[in-house]
């Protein structure tokens, strides 16, 4: 208690120094009532970098947000969600982690880490002003490889005053098959040639089957989120392999309560059909249930019927029960006066469940 203390302390502290680091909150190129700001996080191997928070305020008194972490060759564009949790009373946020979306500035390469440990002052910058907006408690969400994120961070920061951890699809381990051999290897070299670029995949099948223009509900910017794979580099594959044996070697990290949620099957898919719209096109999900599970003694794991890679940007008839779901669990955890837990757990497959 007296650590979790001081490090709500140096969040407050922190807090202070924001308006120094940061320019003040303007609007935000998703319109309505979003707002962005921007945080200069200093310099890097690349040069200048900087991350982004984008907010939607609760109408109604809270001191309960949410704070987002997108995934690779992704940003924030999820006005649904957010607007969901606005609905249901929190606060929330999503941060553009450097080299991402907002963030993204003039010459840098998109996407480019080497450790995501690089990514803990982006966090400290968006936990940082949640605390100054006046929020006391805090969920934490991540996709894909945000959801990696996420848990790597709370498993270095057993102290950060989060409530509850929700896992969309986490990149938890490689879908490559039997090029699952070479990884270590490729990781290796990304030590010596972190530059070296090469190509994430092949296809544009799950592209196709977000973006409106194509068999799509969504409408986004494909500079920042493109249809295409995208180039990765040595270096971002040892800073996500060095991520995942982190996890898998030190489990059990995380104290939090952790919603695990993963679709109910994967697809291998180069070219699109109407299956890659009702299955995870991107990841194994029996990889996210295996390693998930051993993130930290408080895990409840549920499999989504018809569920997309991003489970919710999947279909209507499936995602409005998956939320549902979302903030019944919520509500038992971390309640708010719209979201308390009077609340009905809807059904939905649930595949385990263990501590609370």
């Amino acid at each position: 208690m007296k650590r979790f203390l001081i490090f709500s302390a140096l969040i407050l502290a922190l807090s202070s120094l924001v308006s120094a680091q940061a320019q003040t909150w303007s609007a935000d190129t998703l319109g309505g009532k979003f707002e962005v700001r921007y945080f200069d996080q200093g310099r890097d191997y690349s040069g200048p970098v900087r991350s982004s928070v984008v907010r939607l305020q609760s109408e109604q008194p809270s001191d309960v947000a949410a704070l987002y972490i997108h995934g690779f060759n992704d940003y924030f564009f999820q006005t649904e969600m957010a607007e969901k949790f606005v609905q249901h009373g929190f606060g929330f946020y999503a941060v553009d982690l450097r080299k991402y979306g907002r963030s993204l500035t003039a010459g840098q390469k998109r996407c480019q880490v080497r450790s995501f440990k690089e990514y803990f002052p982006d966090i400290d910058s968006a936990l940082s002003v949640i605390a100054a907006d006046g929020y006391k408690k805090i969920v934490l969400m991540g996709h894909s490889t945000g959801g990696l994120v996420a848990a790597f961070y709370l498993a270095h920061h057993p102290d950060v005053p989060i409530d509850a951890l929700l896992l969309n699809s986490p990149f938890l381990d490689w879908n490559l098959g039997k090029k699952e051999c070479l990884v270590g290897a490729v990781a290796g070299l990304g030590a010596v040639l972190p530059n070296v670029s090469f190509m994430s995949g092949s296809g544009r099948a799950y592209g196709e089957s977000l973006n409106r223009r194509f068999h799509g509900e969504w409408t986004y910017d494909t500079l920042w989120k493109s249809l295409d794979p995208t180039k990765v580099d040595l270096g971002w594959v040892r800073a996500v392999n060095s991520a995942q044996n982190y996890l898998k070697h030190h489990t059990m990290r995380i104290d939090q309560p952790i919603l695990l949620m993963y679709s109910a099957r994967s697809i291998d898919a180069v070219n699109w059909s109407p299956e890659v719209n009702r299955a995870d096109a991107v990841l194994d999900v029996a990889d996210i249930r295996k390693y998930g599970m051993q993130l930290g003694p408080h895990v409840t794991a549920i499999k989504v019927e018809g569920g997309m890679h991003d489970l919710i940007l999947s279909a209507r008839d499936v995602r409005e029960p998956l939320y549902d779901y979302i903030f019944a669990w919520l509500a038992e955890r971390v309640p708010t006066p719209e979201n308390h837990s009077t609340i009905d757990r809807p059904a939905v497959n649930i595949y385990c469940r263990t501590g609370f």
